[in-house]
Formats: structure tokens, sequence, C-alpha cells
């Protein structure tokens, strides 16, 4: 009997961390697909903008409302950029700890760039407002959702 219940006990310990770790690639692939939606909306909020006539009159002229389109500025909405589209992969790689902080870091310098661009350029446009509620809403989800992860519980090695 009592061989039984060890059995048991260890299958019971074995199932809690196999679920534990089931949990955590649940996260991580959760994350991951919040971001690739997240890059989706700001490539379509680019894409409709650049058939918007007095956007693209603006751009013609090298300035959009009073931002000049240099290499400078293009180099660094690149960079903005890649934040999103390189927390794809880390949110399926890095590990818990890595993983967690990358998430709040980069929702949150996310967030605040849309926040702060809302008011820039040009006025904001419908679809523009729509998107960036979308986007913002994405990012302070991330954001929450990173902060609430908790490690997996380590099986102890006592038998």
């Amino acid at each position: 009997m009592k061989l039984i219940h060890i059995v048991q006990e260890k299958e019971t310990k074995k199932m809690n961390t196999n679920s534990k770790t089931a949990e955590m690639k649940d996260r991580k692939v959760i994350l991951s697909t919040i971001w690739i939606f997240l890059v989706a909306n700001y490539i379509y909020c680019d894409v409709f903008s650049h058939m918007d006539p007095a956007f693209i009159k603006e751009l013609i002229t090298g300035t959009i409302g009073s931002i000049q389109v240099t290499q400078g500025f293009l180099l660094t909405a690149a960079i903005m950029m890649e934040i999103p589209m390189a927390m794809i992969i880390l949110s399926r790689v890095l590990k818990y700890r890595a993983n967690r902080r990358a998430n709040i870091i980069a929702g949150t310098i996310m967030a605040a760039i849309q926040v702060g661009t809302m008011g820039m350029g040009t006025p904001s446009t419908l679809h523009y407002l729509f998107y960036s509620a979308i986007e913002i809403a994405c990012n302070l989800f991330i954001v929450w959702y990173a902060w609430k992860w908790k490690p997996a519980i380590e099986p102890s090695t006592g038998s």
C-alpha cells in the first residue's frame, strides 16, 4: 500500500510540474501572439495612412506636420518598430525572468510611444485613433500579463 501511495505522490508531483511547464509555454505563446497582432496593427495603420491624400501630400514634401523626414528620423522609426518584431521571437525563447522583464519594458515603451505620437505630425485621423486605441490597449495588456506572470514552482528533490 505504501508503495502505491509513493508512486501516486510522484505522479501527482510530475503532473503538477508538467502543468506549470505547459502554463509557462502557453504564456510565452500568448505573449508572442499578441506581439504578432500588434505588428499587424502597426503595419495596417501605416498602410491606411498612406491612402490619405493629405498625408501623401505632406510625405512628398518631406515633412509630416512639423516633423522633417530625414534619414535619422527613418532610422529612429525603424528601431522603434523593431521592438515589437523582436518581441515576437523573444517572447518564445527567453527564459522566465528575462522574458517577463523584456515584455514589461517593451510593452511600456511601445504604449508610451503610441500615446506620444498621437499628437505629432498631422492631426490624428479616425483610423489612426482607432488603431492607436487597440495598440495602447494591447501593449498595456502585455505589461499587465507579464507583470502577473509567476515563475513555475520547481519540484522538490527529496523523496
